[in-house]
């Protein structure tokens, strides 16, 4: 089965995040890059959204599943996110990067990266 991607690139999502207690008090923005894979020949083919990876609903998900939490730990995040959408969306893999803007003052920009495989949730079942 090939293996193409659905990308978004820079998602803006404001969330509650941090371990430190003035973390915990207002919502500071997180950017986010998402690699789908996806196998994309049915939607190619018929030329619609309904046999596609709609990335305005992951996006709009995602959005939701941040403000609707807390969380300490941009790593509990990405997996969260991860598991989200292995459990939401037709995708066989996913890399996603998380970076938190200001948060050491030398740098642009601090986060994490993962690469998972639908395989690496058990619980999400096979679509």
């Amino acid at each position: 089965m090939p293996l193409d991607t659905v990308f978004i690139e820079a998602l803006h999502v404001e969330t509650i995040i941090g371990v430190h207690a003035f973390e915990q008090n207002a919502l500071r923005p997180l950017i986010l890059d998402l690699e789908m894979g996806v196998d994309i020949r049915e939607a190619a083919a018929s030329d619609r959204i309904r046999d596609a990876v709609d990335y305005s609903a992951v996006a709009e998900a995602i959005i939701k599943l941040a403000a609707a939490r807390r969380f300490q730990l941009i790593e509990t995040l990405a997996e969260t996110i991860a598991r989200m959408v292995f459990e939401r969306f037709p995708v066989t893999s996913l890399r996603l990067s998380i970076g938190k803007p200001g948060a050491i003052d030398t740098a642009k920009t601090v986060g994490v990266r993962i690469d998972r495989r639908r395989e690496d949730y058990a619980a999400c079942g096979v679509r």
